[in-house]
């Protein structure tokens, strides 16, 4: 075992509003720059908001991507969305929703009509994955993940457990289909638990705590809404819980690819973005209300 220990640990950045319906605070890249946590290039957490009943669903109207996937997972209250494509759902707590925007997309996003009418607390995670520059102009596809087909890996102790979303843990393998080596997990701790995950060397690999706290390689704690950014040396992290908890650990190979953003457009190279842009503005992503 190699221990890979903790290079910085983020407070949770001021909150904005992503449309009127995500009270966010943005981890990635926030400080750091889309680099440091390649392939994640962006996350925006919603920590655990209570929204007030309302007949209008709150949410973030049409919008266009190009050359990643999103991954919206659900902790609490529910998600509906809709695409250029045809598809549309509902992302209810504990599922996972896994868009490829590739060659573009458009998109929107807003509470659950029942939700949004009882209102409730909302907490969820939103994921930017970069795509490597072969397939950025990939079609656009979907993969609607539910919480009960996300395989379970279980602590030896039986006090925590792993819901593989992506990737590999041990011999288990993820419920996503991803386009470079990703590992997504959601893990749930009871106090007391311990839990070890893995990951290979040189891999971008963070530690978001959604609730409670946990310590890590007996060294550091890691408190509520706190996201903990990892060396790329080591390959092991151990967690303690000194409380009930919910993580997400996140963990891919980096790409090592120009990364040319602007805005809901993520390419290699400045020209790819002028022609995102022009593709978007002659209805090339389709059409969607």
């Amino acid at each position: 075992m190699k221990v890979r220990n903790i290079s910085s640990v983020i407070s949770p950045p001021p909150v904005h509003f992503v449309g009127d319906g995500f009270r966010v605070h943005n981890f990635i890249p926030g400080n750091m720059g889309m680099e440091r946590m390649d392939p994640f290039i962006m996350m925006d957490y919603n920590s655990k908001f209570y929204f007030t009943p309302s007949e209008r669903q709150r949410g973030v109207d049409v919008h266009p991507h190009r050359g990643f996937e999103t991954v919206t997972i659900a902790y609490k209250g529910k998600v509906a969305h809709h695409d250029s494509t045809g598809n549309s759902g509902v992302i209810g707590e504990g599922d996972v929703q896994w868009m490829t925007a590739g060659s573009g997309i458009l998109h929107k996003e807003y509470h659950e009509e029942e939700f949004s009418k009882r209102g409730g607390d909302f907490q969820m995670v939103q994921l930017w994955v970069n795509l490597p520059a072969e397939y950025k102009m990939t079609p656009p596809a979907y993969q609607a993940i539910k919480n009960k087909d996300i395989p379970v890996v279980v602590s030896e102790d039986g006090k925590a457990e792993a819901g593989i979303i992506a990737g590999h843990l041990g011999e288990t393998k993820g419920a996503a289909k991803t386009f470079s080596p990703v590992q997504l997990f959601n893990i749930r701790m009871q106090e007391g638990g311990t839990f070890t995950v893995s990951s290979p060397e040189d891999y971008s690999t963070g530690l978001l705590c959604l609730s409670g706290n946990v310590v890590v390689n007996d060294d550091k704690t890691l408190n509520e809404n706190h996201f903990a950014v990892f060396a790329k040396t080591g390959t092991d992290i151990t967690l303690r819980a000194t409380a009930d908890s919910v993580l997400l650990y996140l963990s891919g190979q980096p790409l090592r690819e120009p990364i040319v953003a602007h805005g809901p457009f993520v390419m290699n190279t400045h020209q790819q973005i002028s022609e995102a842009i022009a593709d978007y503005r002659s209805g090339r992503f389709g059409h969607l209300e």
